[in-house]
């Protein structure tokens, strides 16, 4: 078989199966519960989950996280025979599903989407020895996608994540690449951008559900990291 990038969603209902080759989830919004080799737990933005062919796994995910996935006939060489099955990622892997992401939902074209597998794995066999994010950073994130809703205050993320502002920003910036502020705009805008794409709410319902309560505020933000207004990219 030959390499192959998508994006994909999960249901909230459990399932499990098994295939004839390799597969990496990373997740771009959201975050995945899988059960697969010795692993059971969850796999954030920032983080890598290896499931080698044939290897039975098991997952459920919020039907709003998208995630980028890879199908692979062979594995690199670090990641044959890693050290844990989740990892977390590069800032340059982490900023090209990015790239992905956008490319993917934008047209389908066989020569970029060949050059963007042979970038990809590239981009895989040159992350340093697989480790997975601290757990510390892990409750952040994972505080920071289920109250986007929220004011997510810097205090209130340190709190949960039981460490001091100055040491929350400190470790989230080293690991992500990105300013925990930074995380919290993206989180925010690729969340609204779901919304948008898929159900019928109001904009100012949408500018609620991701923390903003005035819609001309959100709306101001959105075409700031888009480059349009919501609006303007529902037509």
């Amino acid at each position: 078989m030959k390499n192959h990038l998508s994006i994909r969603s999960y249901s909230r209902q459990r399932k499990g199966h098994s295939h004839d080759y390799h597969q990496l989830v990373l997740p771009v919004l959201g975050v995945i519960n899988i059960e697969v080799g010795n692993y059971c737990g969850k796999v954030a933005p920032g983080e890598c989950v290896v499931i080698h062919k044939t290897e039975m796994h098991h997952f459920t995910a919020d039907e709003e996280a998208r995630f980028v996935v890879a199908d692979v006939s062979a594995l690199p060489e670090n990641l044959v025979n890693p050290p844990s099955l989740v990892f977390s990622v590069s800032p340059p892997l982490l900023s090209y599903l990015n790239f992905i992401e956008k490319q993917l939902e934008h047209k389908c074209n066989d020569a970029i989407e060949k050059a963007m597998c042979d970038t990809f794995m590239l981009l895989l066999a040159d992350q340093i020895t697989p480790r997975q994010l601290d757990p510390r950073v892990r409750t952040s994130i994972e505080y920071i996608l289920a109250h986007l809703a929220s004011e997510l205050s810097i205090n209130v993320i340190a709190k949960a994540a039981c460490l001091s502002p100055t040491q929350l920003k400190k470790h989230f910036k080293a690991q992500m690449g990105v300013s925990i502020f930074t995380y919290i705009t993206q989180a925010r805008m690729e969340k609204a951008k779901t919304l948008l794409t898929h159900t019928d709410y109001p904009i100012a319902i949408i500018a609620e559900k991701v923390g903003y309560l005035s819609p001309s505020s959100f709306s101001r933000r959105f075409n700031e990291h888009f480059g349009l207004s919501p609006k303007a990219f529902l037509r």
